[in-house]
């Protein structure tokens, strides 16, 4: 930077320290801006996301929020350990995407509907930052652990559904197909879709956790609740959860074996492969409602399929209209616009799809910039599960259950929304924090 600019810069930056270092100076004796209040503020906010509504879960997330900012405004950067960057390359098309989030909001012919939409982003991406500096240090388990539990008493509970029957309301299919009258468990989310996507994570937190943890107590937590979610997945009869499901336990078993790949003969990863597609395959022809649903994702002789496909093309029709910077973020802007294009008699709360509702909402820039992310964090992923596997580290078994775990939330993501909803969205975070709490900077050379 030239030198002549970078004097103001550097002048106004020494004032924004001057003016903030009171609260440096009152985080050494206040337990509002320590690690440990931000830390207990997430747990709560993994805890309590099956059993709050929407409303109350966005307030502890603003309360995540305020607590991250205020702990943020009194780091002492002159002291600032430089081995462990807040700052990862999955930063900047992070903050890349939020910016055009807001021009987008700023732009749209429903401002105030879209500022809400803003600031749901805003609360997400700031709880993503808290987990991703608290798991550096050291709440990386616990964070898991919290999902694992509260997981758990979920699945528990749709495991009752299950034996006992649940409420007529809960069968969410079409009354005209084979699976007309089949309970669909729902737990304590009230939809079978969304406790789905709660779930997808349970699979390889679970398994990762029975393999690493070294409590026999944890292991059999991690190992029983890995089983129970993808069970309970199955009884959802969600046909994204389905589909993310298969995915992710695709991406979870060729993962470990290239993590212990140079232990193990060269076949295993074909025979894997092979083994786990039949067991797949097995399970859905041996299972009949299972079968039945499967087979019903393929047309659109279900209703629910061919009302998808309908909101599909009014929501291009939509594109078409603002596709640069789309109409906005958040599902009340959505709400205000789809009905000037909608089909009649095809009312719709979202695009049931998650590109198509990114494009939608921040047009076609927004999801290049949001493939960027996405593209960034696998980066970053293998970078990380190579070196950590190279050191024999097995924290890397964590960045394996990270990535399935987005593989799967990106599948489910294909045909369904509830990737919004806040039970589901957070985790999605949750998973991506793990991944950017690996990351090591580069070590500077000072130039004599």
């Amino acid at each position: 930077m030239n030198s002549k600019l970078k004097l103001p810069f550097l002048h106004v930056y020494n004032k924004f320290l001057q003016l903030i270092s009171p609260l440096q100076g009152w985080r050494d004796g206040s337990r509002l801006l320590g690690a440990k209040f931000l830390g207990g503020l997430l747990v709560i906010l993994v805890a309590t996301l099956p059993f709050l509504e929407n409303a109350q879960t966005g307030v502890i997330g603003a309360a995540v929020a305020i607590a991250w900012l205020m702990m943020w405004l009194s780091d002492r950067r002159d002291a600032e350990d430089q081995s462990v960057p807040i700052w990862t390359p999955i930063h900047l098309p992070l903050i890349s995407y939020w910016a055009i989030a807001l021009i987008a909001t700023l732009l749209s012919p429903v401002r105030v509907a879209a500022l809400d939409g803003m600031l749901k982003l805003t609360i997400y991406m700031i709880a993503f930052v808290s987990m991703s500096r608290m798991m550096r240090l050291g709440w990386r388990s616990v964070l898991v652990g919290t999902y694992l539990e509260t997981a758990l008493v979920v699945c528990a509970y749709a495991v009752q559904q299950w034996y006992l029957g649940a409420p007529e309301l809960a069968t969410w299919t079409d009354i005209t197909s084979e699976t007309a009258g089949t309970t669909r468990v729902y737990s304590f989310l009230g939809n079978p879709n969304l406790l789905a996507g709660y779930l997808i994570p349970a699979l390889p937190l679970g398994a990762i956790a029975a393999i690493h943890w070294r409590s026999w107590g944890m292991k059999v937590l991690g190992a029983v609740v890995a089983i129970l979610g993808a069970f309970c997945i199955t009884q959802t009869q969600s046909r994204g959860g389905l589909l993310g499901l298969a995915a992710e336990s695709f991406a979870l078993v060729l993962l470990l074996v290239y993590w212990w790949g140079k232990r193990l003969p060269t076949w295993t990863l074909p025979v894997t492969f092979g083994g786990t597609a039949g067991a797949i395959a097995l399970g859905t022809i041996l299972v009949p409602t299972l079968r039945k649903r499967v087979v019903s994702i393929f047309g659109t002789e279900d209703s629910s399929n061919a009302f998808r496909v309908n909101v599909w093309m009014s929501v291009l029709n939509m594109i078409k209209v603002k596709p640069i910077l789309g109409i906005g973020p958040g599902n009340k802007a959505f709400n205000l616009v789809y009905p000037l294009y909608q089909r009649s008699g095809y009312s719709a709360l979202g695009a049931y799809s998650v590109p198509l509702e990114l494009t939608v909402e921040t047009g076609i820039i927004g999801v290049i910039c949001y493939g960027w992310l996405i593209f960034s964090i696998f980066r970053q992923a293998w970078i990380a599960l190579n070196r950590l596997r190279s050191d024999r580290n097995m924290d890397g078994l964590w960045i394996i259950a990270a990535i399935a775990t987005i593989v799967g939330m990106m599948t489910h993501g294909l045909f369904d929304t509830v990737w919004y909803r806040p039970q589901v969205q957070l985790l999605w975070w949750l998973a991506i924090a793990i991944i950017s709490s690996f990351y090591i900077a580069p070590i500077k050379h000072n130039e004599s």
